[in-house]
This record gives structure tokens, C-alpha cells and sequence, in this order.
């Protein structure tokens, strides 16, 4: 039986987050559990309360630097992890933010990349995979997943793929390795700015926001690009952070405001939101089977993400889950209401 849901190649990394240049008195946050691994898997495992949550499956490499700390919070969210232990430190990130939201990453430590390889079976079953990398390795991803499901002898439907383009990458000498991409997976989520410089236009406003036009239109492009079948298959969702997302497809267009919108002082730390708007996404989409209601999934569950610094909380009160003392079915439900 196809238990796992959700399945993330995305790493686990340790965190050192710095702020922007506008708040000089904030001091940096150091050792943060964090990575777009993390971020995702947790976006999926806060619209699967337990036992559902075993449905999440993902994969941390621990190296011998790894805080037993780390391991009791990963144990207590009960997902179908895999920890590997690995020779050497634990991969470790330094984020750096700017104005508007501009993120700067790299390592600091030696990444250890995730392949079909080391999925299990357990993990290779998912109905979803979420993968973050460049166009080249997503094909040899989806590949590799898709020949490695075949040897398991499985009769197993054919899972989704929801990709996640990585930010150096989406440039326009990599349009048409993008656009060859695009023929092996279901969604592609670029962020606004990500889509945009694919196409070497500017999507925000002076004053700002994302400019629509510019992400529809960009949008388009990308669904013109392939055969008219393969266009009725596939959705491109773009992340559009304080401006909400924009949904298309050969069938759907629409715009969903961010659940913060109104509330801005409650985003405290944007690190995290766009993978847990995708791992979200995902859960959405094996459960509803619709790229729209699924996006609502995706900003709900990103909303959580970025309400802090680092992961957030969870706690069990009156028999129920609450993710940063909030019941996720009562978010939804007033998400919902602004959707309206």
C-alpha cells in the first residue's frame, strides 16, 4: 500500500541567519534546525496531523556535530524521517537578508546532496516528490525516482513532481534547459523574482510589490513553451511572498493574497516560507487533486514558517495539534474567508 504522501529531496541544514542591514540591534541567530528539506517536510506535516503525519516522508544527514537537541524535535513531530549519520559535520548555511526581502545563502560546511539513490523504498513510494535544483538534475531526479519505483515492482501510480527552481539558475541562458524540465514534471514554483529574471524582466513596482502583468505574462511564456497536452498537465505557481501567488494553468488563473497580508507585524523571519508553501502545495494537491485550492494549502502552511525565527512550535492542547498555539484547521478555515 502507497502510504507516504509527501516526499522531499531538499536538505536538512543548520542555520546562521542574519538580518538585514535596516535592523543593525538585531544580533544573528545561530544554529537554527533549517533547509528547504526542513522547511518543505514541515510545510506537509502541519496539514497532516497525526497519524497522518507519518505520511511525510524525508531524509537528514547527520553528522557527528548533530545536537541530540535536534533529534528529540525531529522525533516528536513524527514523520517518516530517515536519518542517515554521515562522516563529517553536519551541512551548515549562513542566510544573509537585504532590502525586499532579498536572501543571500551559501555553505559553510560541505552539502551532501540527496539522490534517488538514497530514497527508500518507503520514501520512493510517495504520491509526491518536492525537488529544489537546477533544470538538468531535475530530469535526472525524476528520472532516477521513476526508474528506481519501476524496480520495486510496485503497481504504483505516477507521483507528482513539484519543482523548485533554484535562484542562480533561473537565468535566461538556462531558458531552454528549464523549458526541457518542464516535460517531466507536474508544477514548477519559482519565486517572482526567480521567474522574472528567467526572462531578464523587473516584477516589482516602484513602490514595491509584484508587479502582476509582468508575472502573468511570464507565466504564459512558460506554458506556451510545451505541446498544448503537455500545458493541459502542468501548473506554474509563482511564490510571490508579501503579494500572495499566482496560479496558471491551461485551465486556472487566479491570485491568493498571503495569509499575513493585513498582519505584517506577524512576519517575523521570510527564511522557510517558500519551502513550506511547496511542501504544502504538494499535501494539497495529492488531497484535492486541484493546483488553485492546493496553492491555499501552501500559503497556509507558509504562514506558519515565518512567524518566528527557525521552525515552528509544536504542542498539543486539549487533545488537539497547534502549530504556534493555533489550531492549522481554524487557519484554514479564516485563510479561507480571505479568499473569498
Amino acid at each position: 500500500m502507497q502510504s507516504i504522501d509527501f516526499c522531499t529531496t531538499g536538505m536538512f541544514i543548520i542555520d546562521d541567519i542574519h538580518p538585514a542591514p535596516s535592523a543593525p540591534d538585531q544580533t544573528p541567530f545561530l544554529n537554527i534546525p533549517g533547509g528547504a528539506g526542513t522547511y518543505s517536510a514541515l510545510g506537509a506535516r502541519i496539514l497532516s496531523p497525526s497519524p497522518r503525519s507519518k505520511r511525510v516522508g524525508w531524509l537528514v544527514d547527520a553528522g557527528h556535530d548533530f545536537p541530540s537537541s535536534l533529534r528529540d524535535m525531529i522525533a516528536a513531530w513524527d514523520t517518516a524521517v530517515l536519518i542517515r549519520q554521515r562522516d563529517g559535520p553536519t551541512t551548515k548555511g549562513w542566510n544573509g537578508y537585504g532590502a525586499n526581502e532579498h536572501r543571500a545563502f551559501k555553505y559553510l560546511t560541505p552539502k551532501l546532496r540527496i539522490t534517488a539513490k538514497d530514497l527508500s523504498p518507503e520514501l520512493l513510494s510517495a504520491k509526491s516528490f518536492h525537488l529544489i535544483c537546477a533544470p538538468a538534475r531535475c530530469v535526472e531526479l525524476v528520472d532516477g525516482i521513476k526508474s528506481r519505483r519501476a524496480q520495486l515492482g510496485n503497481s504504483l501510480r505516477d507521483p507528482l513532481f513539484i519543482w523548485e527552481p533554484v535562484p542562480d539558475l533561473c537565468v535566461p541562458a538556462e531558458l531552454d534547459n528549464t523549458i526541457r524540465a518542464l516535460q517531466h514534471v507536474d508544477v514548477i514554483s519559482p519565486n517572482h523574482a526567480e521567474l522574472s529574471d528567467l526572462f531578464s524582466v523587473v516584477a516589482t513596482t516602484k513602490a514595491g510589490h509584484v508587479d502582476r502583468q509582468v508575472i502573468e505574462s511570464c507565466s504564459s511564456k512558460l506554458l506556451s513553451s510545451v505541446s498544448s497536452e503537455r500545458a493541459s498537465r502542468i501548473s506554474v505557481v509563482v511564490r510571490s511572498g508579501k503579494d500572495g501567488c499566482y496560479v496558471a494553468s491551461s485551465s486556472q488563473k487566479a491570485w491568493l493574497p498571503a495569509f499575513h497580508a493585513a498582519t505584517p507585524e506577524k512576519v517575523i523571519d521570510p527564511t522557510g516560507g517558500g519551502n513550506g508553501f511547496l511542501g504544502g502545495l504538494a499535501i494539497g494537491l495529492v488531497r484535492t487533486g486541484d493546483a488553485v485550492e492546493a496553492s491555499k494549502w501552501g500559503n497556509v502552511a507558509a504562514s506558519f514558517m515565518i512567524e518566528q525565527v527557525g521552525v515552528p512550535i509544536l504542542q498539543t492542547k486539549e487533545g488537539k495539534e497547534v502549530w504556534n498555539g493555533v489550531v492549522v484547521e481554524e487557519r484554514m478555515k479564516e485563510y479561507s474567508m480571505q479568499c473569498i
